[in-house]
C-alpha cells in the first residue's frame, strides 16, 4: 500500500508512525523508510493512537506547509489504496472540510464494531447535532489549517478521533463523508478500540452543559425564591432571576461547555433573546401548572425549567455559540 501511494504522485510525502512497536518491527520500518518519499517517525514507547496521529500531523504541518492537509489511514489493512486516494481527492476539492471515509455497517460487519459505531453515532447526534454514518473511521482527510487546533486537544488514545469530531462542531467546520469499502480482517480482532470506554468521551460535552445548567438553576431558583419572599410577583421575580442566572450561564457555557470562538457581539444578543424567550415560556408553563395542577409555585418552576433544559441545550449548541468556516476552493495536494 505504501509503495502504491508513493507511486501515485498525489502526496507531497508519506509519514509512518511507529508508536513504540519495539525491536521486532524495526527492520520493517527501516525497509519502508527506503521507499521514495517515506518518512518514519518513532515513539520509544507506545503513547496511543491519538498521540501517534498528533506526531504525524505536527510533522506534516511543519514540513509541508503548502499542502492542503493530511490523510490519515490505519495500518491494520482496513483501508484500501483506492479509498485513501478518494479521500485525498475530496480533501483537495474541499480543503476547509474534514473528510471521513464512511463504511457501511451491515450484517457482515463484526458485532463488536457494529455496536460500537451505532452507539457513538447516536450519542454524537444527540450531543453535537452531527448526523454521521461512521464516527470511528480512521481514514480521514484533515485540513492543514485545522491541525494546530487538533494538536492542542488533550486525548492521546482513540478518544482523540471522537474529540476531533466534537471540535468540528465547536468551530463550525463542515464534515463530509465519502463511502469506502468495509474491510475487516479476522473479525477485527486486532483492534484495541473499546466501544463503551472510548465512546464515553463524547458524553463529556453534555455532562459539562448539565453541570453548568445545574449551577445556573441554583442561582436562578435562589434569586427567584428570595424575590418571592420580598415581592411575591411571579413575572417580576422570573425576570430578575433569569437576568442574574443568564449572565453566569453565558460566560461559563461559551468557554467551558461549547469552547466557542464565536464573537461576543454576535453570540450575546442571541443568548439574551433565548433567555427572554425561555423565560417567558417558563412563566407560561408555571402559570399553567399552578392553574391546572396541584403544584405550588416552587415545584412548578422546577418542573418548567426541567422541560426547557433540552431545548436550551440544542439552541445554544446550534444557534447561539455556532460558528462557520469559509469554504473557498484550493488546488494543493495532500
Amino acid at each position: 500500500m505504501v509503495r502504491k501511494l508513493s507511486a501515485s504522485g498525489n502526496f507531497d510525502g508519506i509519514l509512518l508512525v511507529d508508536d513504540g512497536g519495539g525491536p521486532e518491527y524495526r527492520e520493517l520500518f527501516r525497509s519502508l523508510a527506503r521507499i521514495n518519499g517515506v518518512t518514519v517517525l518513532t515513539h520509544v514507547v507506545n503513547l496511543g493512537k491519538g498521540a501517534a496521529l498528533k506526531t504525524g500531523m505536527n510533522h506534516a504541518a511543519y514540513c509541508f506547509p503548502e499542502s492542503v492537509g493530511v490523510v490519515t489511514a490505519d495500518a491494520d489493512g482496513q483501508h484500501s489504496t483506492e479509498d485513501i486516494l478518494r479521500v485525498a481527492a475530496e480533501l483537495t476539492a474541499y480543503p476547509h472540510d474534514l473528510v471521513l471515509g464512511a463504511r457501511a455497517f451491515d450484517r457482515n460487519v463484526p458485532l463488536r464494531s457494529r455496536f460500537g459505531n451505532t452507539l457513538t453515532r447516536y450519542v454524537m447526534r444527540l450531543v453535537t447535532g452531527q448526523k454521521l454514518g461512521d464516527t470511528q473511521s480512521g481514514l480521514r482527510g484533515i485540513p492543514l489549517e485545522f491541525i494546530p487546533l487538533l494538536l492542542k486537544l488533550r486525548p492521546n488514545g482513540y478518544d482523540f478521533e471522537l474529540d476531533m469530531l466534537v471540535k468540528c462542531k465547536d468551530t463550525g467546520r463542515h464534515i463530509r463523508e465519502v463511502p469506502i469499502a468495509t474491510i475487516y480482517i479476522d473479525d477485527n480482532r486486532s483492534s484495541h478500540f473499546s466501544p463503551l470506554r472510548d465512546s464515553m468521551r463524547i458524553y463529556f460535552v453534555f455532562i459539562r452543559f448539565l453541570a453548568v445548567s445545574i449551577g445556573t438553576s441554583v442561582i436562578d431558583n435562589v434569586v427567584f425564591i428570595a424575590g418571592m419572599h420580598f415581592a411575591p410577583n411571579v413575572l417580576l421575580c422570573q425576570a430578575i432571576s433569569r437576568l442574574v442566572a443568564g449572565m453566569f450561564q453565558f460566560t461559563v457555557a461559551k468557554r467551558g461547555v461549547f469552547h466557542s470562538q464565536a464573537r461576543v457581539a454576535s453570540a450575546l444578543p442571541k443568548f439574551w433573546l433565548l433567555m427572554a424567550f425561555s423565560g417567558m415560556l417558563s412563566y407560561l408553563l408555571i402559570q399553567s401548572f399552578l392553574r391546572y395542577t396541584s403544584l405550588n409555585v416552587i415545584p412548578a418552576k422546577l418542573t418548567a425549567e426541567t422541560v426547557l433544559f433540552f431545548i436550551s441545550f440544542v439552541v445554544q449548541r446550534d444557534v447561539v455559540f455556532a460558528q462557520h468556516v469559509s469554504t473557498a476552493p484550493n488546488e494543493n495536494t495532500a
